[in-house]
């Protein structure tokens, strides 16, 4: 079994076929948070820390830790944010930024093992993050587009991830640290986006075996009642494979205890009960 093993400060966390599903938190990321946009780009880091406290209780095991808003200088904000998460919760980050030098300023403060968001197939975006990856023995998130774009269909977005399998191999990074992004789009501007996402999804858990990512909540941009198909589509692309999701614990995280239960990832239902009791004593907050 193919497994890709992140940590925090002292915690680890597994990532594999047939183990519990990985949830990563999205919160920490100013796309569509207008206040947060505006705290960072005064260098007020204070809602970091309240949204990581957040998603843990609700069940993210990784955080995923992004600033980039308007006029932010990431190089010198996302070490701070990363420092900021793991000195409140001890979780592994996802350091989520298209800026190599932030990345690489992060992955310096990052205690245990990060993981970093992200890579794709373009040839400049390989040879740019993929020795930062290296150098600190991270692992990666990569998505299935390259030059030309994103591919229309799965088999050519599965031809994506075995190239970049192969570049990250040519720097030492091996298939169990490439969490492979099968590309999620959104349903309203093509309504069978979300079916070429979960064949791509089943041919890599097929063809490849490796562990797989997906922006959880991209599909429904647009659409009404975004709660509701956020958990349709998580319940599907964890059946298709995609095992570490990134999402809103807080809207999603029972759903994705629910799945992993009615999968038989949850002996006893022992994580559905706690998600269940977490969310009450949230709701009651």
């Amino acid at each position: 079994m193919m497994e890709t093993v992140l940590r925090g400060p002292s915690s680890e966390v597994r990532i594999g076929p047939g183990l519990p599903t990985v949830i990563i938190g999205e919160r920490i990321n100013p796309t569509g948070r207008k206040a947060f946009s505006a705290e960072l780009q005064a260098g007020d880091l204070s809602r970091v820390a309240r949204d990581a406290v957040a998603q843990a209780e609700t069940g993210a095991v990784v955080l995923d830790v992004n600033v980039g808003a308007a006029g932010v200088d990431e190089v010198a904000l996302l070490p701070r944010a990363v420092e900021l998460v793991q000195q409140t919760v001890d979780l592994p980050v996802s350091i989520d930024s298209a800026n190599p030098a932030a990345l690489r300023a992060a992955l310096a403060v990052a205690r245990g093992r990060a993981l970093v968001n992200s890579v794709n197939g373009e040839t400049a975006k390989l040879e740019a993050v993929l020795p930062v990856v290296a150098e600190y023995g991270a692992a990666v998130i990569a998505l299935c587009m390259d030059d030309s774009g994103i591919p229309a269909t799965a088999e050519q977005r599965l031809g994506v991830a075995e190239a970049i399998l192969e570049a990250a191999a040519r720097y030492g990074i091996g298939p169990e640290d490439v969490l492979l992004d099968p590309l999620v789009m959104s349903v309203g501007a093509d309504h069978t986006s979300g079916a070429v996402t979960l064949q791509t999804a089943h041919l890599i858990r097929e063809r490849l075996g490796c562990n797989m990512t997906a922006g959880a909540s991209n599909a429904s941009h647009g659409m009404p009642e975004r709660d509701l198909l956020n958990t349709v589509w998580l319940a599907l692309l964890i059946q298709a494979g995609v095992n570490a999701p990134i999402c809103n614990p807080l809207k999603n995280g029972l759903a994705v205890r629910a799945v992993d239960l009615m999968l038989g990832y949850d002996e006893w239902g022992m994580a559905y009960i706690r998600a269940y009791r977490a969310v009450q004593k949230a709701s009651a907050g």
